[in-house]
């Protein structure tokens, strides 16, 4: 089995979120039979050798020298500057193999606006919206959603259905972000499609999810356990491969590889995008790993796959044409 550096935490809101996955993952792949490395990066972005709280402070370079020892670096940061392509980066830069996507599709997925674009162009229906930046407010023009543009675990994502809390809606997106997303209210249900790469390159699409909810799915509502999650989603032959069509086709256009959940609305029309997370939740209780387990992929068995395809990229044995598989 092989040597894994688990990476964790991060200056994004979603520190306490990554520090969550970090344990699952470092606790599966043990399970898996792998040799695991936990590292944690603070709030303030210095590099730390352990779980919190037990850490010992490194220095970027002996942190990097930490990462080359090991075989595989597992990224479990979700947000800005982990999510985004940061921590890849630092892994291509150090010549280290790391689960995931790379630079350019962790930085694209993470702006919901350049998500927006390139699906559209892609064919795929997005939630029409528009971005404020540089401070603009734009006006209410009726119900909507105010969220920052690169963020994620619901952050700073307000439903504005009265005029006067409009403002103060744009002020806590501007909080997490520079630039602020306002979208039209979706209609439909809300289902979640997860694709995982298996080392030769095919891609496996996982047992939709459906989330049942009221209003925006928030911040509580994803981590208090009151979620409803339905696995697998309750949907017709048609609808299941329109929307498994459409995650396919955004996953390619966006470049990703080896996992990433795409997010939709499901509304008369077929599948219309909200966003698509690259590094999503990954404790065992966390969407992708439900979906997994729906296709009869247990935790432990998901993490050592996702490691497997990470290291078989380097190797070579990944084909560039990956032949798709579905699952309901």
């Amino acid at each position: 089995m092989s040597r894994v550096a688990v990476v964790g935490g991060g200056r994004s809101v979603e520190h306490d979120v990554s520090l969550a996955s970090g344990a699952g993952v470092a606790e599966g792949l043990a399970e898996a039979g792998h040799s695991v490395l936990r590292l944690t990066v603070d709030r303030a972005g210095g590099w730390h050798a352990g779980p919190a709280p037990e850490l010992t402070p490194l220095t970027l370079p002996a942190a990097v020298g930490v990462l080359r020892r090991c075989d595989v670096v597992f990224p479990a940061m979700h947000g800005p500057h982990g999510e985004d392509g940061e921590l890849a980066a630092l892994c291509e830069v150090a010549l280290v193999p790391y689960v995931g996507c790379g630079v350019g599709a962790g930085a694209l997925a993470m702006d919901k606006w350049a998500t927006k674009l390139l699906a559209e162009a892609a064919g795929v229906p997005t939630v029409p919206g528009r971005p404020l930046s540089a401070g603009e407010r734009g006006s209410f023009a009726g119900p909507c959603v105010v969220k920052p543009v690169r963020s994620g675990s619901s952050h700073g994502v307000h439903l504005v259905t009265d005029p006067t809390a409009y403002d103060a809606a744009v002020d806590a997106a501007y909080r997490c972000d520079t630039r602020v997303l306002v979208e039209q209210v979706a209609a439909g249900r809300e289902i979640d499609l997860g694709i995982v790469e298996h080392p030769d390159g095919r891609l496996q699409v996982l047992p939709a999810l459906e989330i049942g909810r009221v209003g925006v799915f928030d911040t509580t509502t994803k981590y208090d356990g009151s979620a409803d999650f339905r696995v697998p989603a309750a949907l017709r032959d048609d609808e299941l491969a329109a929307l498994t069509e459409a995650a396919l086709t955004v996953f390619d256009a966006l470049g990703c590889r080896g996992l990433a959940r795409v997010d939709f609305f499901l509304d008369a029309t077929g599948p219309v995008l909200n966003e698509v997370n690259t590094m999503p939740g990954l404790t065992p209780h966390s969407q992708l790993p439900r979906m997994a387990a729906a296709a009869g992929l247990p935790y432990p068995a998901l993490l050592d796959l996702l490691v497997q395809t990470a290291l078989a990229r380097v190797d070579g044995v990944t084909s560039p044409a990956a032949v798709p598989v579905m699952a309901r």
